[in-house]
């Protein structure tokens, strides 16, 4: 009797246990059931909300770790769309003038299918993006600014003259005709690429951007370490650049020899291509996000501003050669500086001197 009472209550334990497990799982489906049709029917409602507190924890951590006097990103200018032209000619002719920045040697260069007036370099060698990267020697603050007075010639000039400056140094070309389709594109081009950019201001993040003077002479022989390393694979062992497979344009323009930019040319200047390669070099680089130190970029430019190249003949530039720039490699000059310091540095004793004589 013992041994069956013992059994049943056993049999009554796993029955209990058995009808306490399917409770369990009634419950949880009754839950489902009722709970899974108003978390899909309110989830809009519950994501909201937990996005709202992540947002907020995220808003009080910000506002504990980021100091008072920190300051906002500055918004650089960006070219408007030109798809936004309703013009159909304007916007013909401005895409044009994209495409002759772009793809200048195609139809200006030694085959240019227009006519043949430059030495093989695209405008956008040394204005990138066709003209619209921060930093990049872009085009934002040309419409705003011109005519100016530029003391390089010491007389006001206008696009054309500009353009036709660029055509004459950086391409060792000849100017374009003023009244010409090509110079009318290119100017249509820069004139709506400034059309967000009121009159007389500048555009944030338009030309060059500084880059502060070294403490010594820029050093050519560590420069041209630097352009084995981090510039040869593109622009080659002699400088020569990188032509298309077609022949037309470069894909890596010449930095030296008889088809790069003459010594008239504003990137003669080292402290013009320093900022241009330390901000934008090697290509892909960003002015917030960059790979050369700043001796590297200054040792750079040395060494590449010590290569043969073109001459251009100017003796009307800088008539007033007390503006001549610190960095202007060729006198006379208004100081007792040497011309090797002009040249190669250090700038900051020239800096000063010009300062301080500009006050009298």
């Amino acid at each position: 009797m013992k041994q069956n009472d013992s059994a049943n209550k056993t049999t009554e334990k796993e029955i209990l246990g058995i009808m306490n497990r399917l409770l369990y799982i009634i419950l949880f489906m009754l839950v489902a059931i009722i709970v899974l049709p108003l978390i899909v029917f309110y989830r809009d409602d519950i994501e909201q909300f937990f996005l709202k507190k992540k947002t907020a924890d995220i808003n009080t951590v910000v506002a504990t770790t980021v100091q008072p006097d920190a300051k906002p990103k500055e918004n650089f200018w960006i070219a408007p769309d030109i798809n936004e032209i309703s013009d159909n000619t304007l916007k013909e002719q401005v895409l044009y003038g994209k495409e002759l920045i772009m793809h200048t040697s195609k139809y200006l260069g030694p085959k240019g299918s227009v006519m043949s007036i430059s030495n093989g370099m695209n405008c956008q060698n040394c204005h990138l993006d066709a003209g619209t990267k921060t930093f990049g020697n872009n085009y934002g603050s040309v419409a705003s600014t011109y005519p100016k007075f530029r003391a390089r010639s010491g007389s006001e000039e206008n696009i054309y003259k500009r353009v036709n400056d660029c055509f004459e140094r950086s391409l060792n070309g000849k100017g374009l005709d003023t009244l010409g389709k090509e110079m009318q594109a290119i100017k249509a081009y820069i004139t709506y690429l400034g059309s967000n950019v009121k009159k007389g201001e500048k555009a944030a993040g338009s030309g060059f951007k500084d880059l502060a003077y070294l403490d010594r002479d820029a050093d050519a022989k560590n420069g041209k370490e630097v352009y084995v390393a981090k510039c040869q694979s593109c622009h080659q062992a002699n400088g020569e650049g990188t032509l298309n497979p077609e022949g037309t344009e470069y894909a890596f323009p010449p930095l030296w020899g008889k088809n790069s930019y003459n010594d008239g040319a504003g990137l003669y200047r080292i402290s013009n291509f320093a900022k241009y390669v330390k901000y934008n070099m090697p290509l892909g680089v960003t002015h917030d996000n960059t790979q050369l130190t700043d001796e590297e970029a200054w040792d750079l430019a040395a060494f590449v501003n010590s290569q043969p190249r073109p001459h251009k003949n100017t003796p009307k530039d800088w008539p007033d050669i007390s503006k001549k720039p610190v960095d202007h490699p060729f006198g006379p000059y208004a100081d007792k500086f040497a011309q090797a310091q002009h040249k190669f540095g250090p700038f900051q004793p020239i800096a000063d001197f010009q300062k301080k004589n500009s006050k009298k």
